[in-house]
């Protein structure tokens, strides 16, 4: 993967026999984000993007986010 200029931010399995190293600082940055994005797609209207236009898209997505972060 090194060598591709690509570098591991997700850890490999705990069996794995050969584990790769990745960094763990960007790891922690990054699972806030995913879990973001899987809350944002359990609206049906975002995942199924049913707004047509971009602005109407864009306002759904802001307020599903603004649901989400008030929970």
């Amino acid at each position: 993967m090194h060598d591709a200029g690509i570098e591991p931010v997700i850890p490999s399995k705990a069996n794995r026999k050969a584990p790769r190293s990745y960094d763990q600082d960007l790891h922690k940055a990054r699972s806030p984000i995913e879990i973001f994005f899987c809350k944002l797609k359990q609206f049906r209207a975002i995942a199924t993007r049913y707004g047509k236009t971009a602005r109407n898209f864009l306002a759904a997505t802001h307020f599903a986010a603004a649901v989400i972060w008030l929970n």
